[in-house]
């Protein structure tokens, strides 16, 4: 089954806009004819909040709230999201809680904060849907669960660690995205893409047994990508034939413009507020 129609609002982003807060996170308001998705929280539910009030978006209207991952820009306003939200499911990894550190100079943690983690835990057990594997969320729609590495290169994108000491490497592996199974193809939507945006869309393809894909947006990580995954990944994105593609968040400016540079019109330019349809 395939859904007909679907909007795709950026709640939270680092771009700002008029009127709006942006903030290094991310969180998509998704309308469909069948339902309604919370994709994410951001950072922070300060920037969750005041975005959804100016939007005029009602945030108990969603039936269902999706984690990508448990990274703090993506789950941070989680905790100011369920007392809006008093009825919709949430859907994670059973690894979302898992402590997490970016190690650069310092080791800075990452995780999911206790506050967020705490209110989802208390959510009465009908609306907590952890689950490592693919979830259909509405007809023609549903989430990746965790994706299999698989490119041969691909990493997570940063120097993520299980300790402070930097011993223990995080491979991430509460990291979903959402697919939309479309008359043109599919479309899929990622956090931060930490599995690789290539091998995130191909276990799409594989789940859903869709082989076209007609658009990706969210963020992909490339930040830190070398020059050599960065052209296998254009490649791969020109052999897809997009009909669209909308970098953001954690992508990294040099490789937003490499994406704009090769895809032209077909590369959307996104920021607080902005809203994607197709």
């Amino acid at each position: 089954m395939t859904t007909s129609s679907c909007s795709v609002t950026f709640l939270v982003e680092n771009t700002e806009a008029p009127g709006l807060r942006a903030e290094h996170g991310l969180s998509l308001w998704i309308e469909t004819p069948n339902g309604t998705i919370l994709f994410d929280s951001g950072q922070s539910g300060t920037a969750l909040l005041a975005n959804a009030d100016h939007l005029g978006i009602d945030l108990d209207a969603a039936g269902t709230i999706v984690l990508s991952h448990g990274h703090y820009d993506h789950t941070g306003g989680l905790a100011q999201a369920l007392t809006r939200n008093r009825h919709a499911a949430v859907i994670f990894h059973p690894e979302v809680f898992h402590q997490s550190f970016a190690l650069r100079e310092v080791a800075k943690p990452i995780g999911i904060p206790e506050a967020c983690a705490a209110a989802l835990k208390a959510l009465p057990p009908e609306r907590l849907r952890p689950d490592a594997g693919p979830t259909e969320i509405l007809p023609g729609i549903g989430t990746t669960g965790q994706v299999p590495r698989t490119s041969g290169f691909e990493d997570t994108g940063g120097p993520f660690f299980l300790d402070r000491e930097g011993t223990r490497p995080d491979e991430i592996p509460d990291d979903q995205s959402l697919w939309f199974k479309t008359p043109g193809g599919l479309v899929v939507v990622t956090g931060c893409a930490h599995s690789g945006v290539v091998n995130t869309v191909r276990h799409a393809q594989a789940i859903t047994g869709e082989s076209r894909i007609a658009g990706v947006i969210g963020g992909f990580h490339l930040v830190a990508a070398s020059a050599e995954r960065m052209d296998r990944t254009i490649r791969i994105f020109k052999d897809w034939g997009l009909d669209f593609i909308a970098p953001c968040h954690c992508t990294g400016q040099a490789a937003v413009a490499r994406i704009r540079d090769e895809f032209g019109a077909r590369a959307v330019a996104v920021a607080t507020g902005a809203t994607i349809r197709f």
